[in-house]
């Protein structure tokens, strides 16, 4: 449960005092939010992908590729101008994917707490929202990597916080984290270990509304912001935050970020296939650029790596 709870009328005097610290709305001027997109990446199909589709795989729908994926927030995902048109790095990446298998690409928004059972139960062919690699996920599902998994900890630009690099830096600190995330577990582990030490506890802030997170930050209601590095980079371009820290998303073991499909449907290894592709002729890596992912790009997909290991 959240330690730390902003009223209605708090955030409204908030937002009256404070409107220009509305970073979300500085950053979507700064890039491409047109449904058109004219600027995503498209691919030739890929022989050596569709070589690999099982025969019986049967795909939602007759010609397409059906994905799901949150639109909650850039880089990763978002909605265009239109209110309804999934735009961001997953979008970019499910295009790619489904122009290599030769399909056409049909986005379907849900719910992050929602896609594990839509894919199970056939409503989407797979699934692309930054799902981790985790041994617990790869019970029920295959994965195709496509990026780094990467954590980054951010603090209001005049905070007095410089760096943060072990988990004794947070003993003490209002942090806000998402629930029932990789990172949130992590900061879990991280105020386990600082309490059996001796230290101060770490005072963990949840909140679902960014433009309350990033006012808490600028009033010092909060700390720091543990979070995705590409979703708090991409809100910290405006200046209003900085970067103190960064860490695996799955400290202190290596992540990587996948397409996920149902478990032994057959289709992960066509992905795989598809995004090697798309890393060989360069596409891949204009989807990352687009959305200033670079420094989370990998060399090689992989299909069901080892992923983070079991709580």
């Amino acid at each position: 449960m959240p330690t730390f709870r902003q009223t209605l009328s708090s955030v409204l005097l908030a937002l009256a005092a404070t409107a220009a610290l509305m970073p979300l709305h500085a950053t979507a001027q700064a890039v491409d939010l047109s449904p058109e997109q004219p600027g995503r990446p498209r691919s030739q199909k890929v022989d050596d992908a569709l070589k690999l589709l099982p025969p019986g795989f049967k795909f939602a729908k007759d010609g397409v590729l059906t994905v799901g994926t949150t639109t909650g927030r850039l880089p990763f995902g978002a909605y265009a101008t239109d209110n309804k048109t999934p735009v961001g790095n997953a979008p970019d990446i499910a295009q790619l994917v489904a122009d290599s298998l030769g399909r056409k690409l049909e986005l379907v928004s849900v719910a992050w707490a929602d896609w594990p059972l839509g894919l199970q139960s056939g409503k989407f062919d797979v699934v692309i929202s930054n799902v981790t690699v985790t041994e617990e996920r790869k019970e029920k599902f295959d994965f195709s990597t496509y990026r780094n998994d990467q954590l980054g900890i951010y603090v209001a630009a005049n905070s007095k916080i410089q760096s943060i690099k072990e988990p004794k830096d947070v003993a003490g600190l209002k942090v806000v984290v998402g629930a029932s995330t990789n990172q949130e577990q992590i900061l879990l582990r991280w105020n386990q270990q600082n309490v059996a030490a001796g230290l101060k506890p770490v005072d963990i802030l949840y909140f679902d509304d960014d433009v309350v997170l990033y006012l808490a930050l600028a009033s010092g209601r909060a700390d720091a912001y543990l979070a995705p590095n590409g979703i708090a980079a991409h809100n910290a371009r405006d200046g209003k935050t900085r970067l103190v820290g960064a860490f695996s998303g799955g400290w202190p073991q290596a992540a990587e970020i996948a397409v996920a499909s149902r478990k032994g449907s057959g289709i992960a290894d066509a992905v795989t296939a598809a995004l090697n592709a798309q890393i060989k002729n360069g596409n891949y890596a204009k989807a990352l650029e687009r959305w200033n992912l670079q420094s989370e790009a990998i060399t090689a997909s992989r299909t069901n790596p080892p992923g983070l290991p079991k709580k």
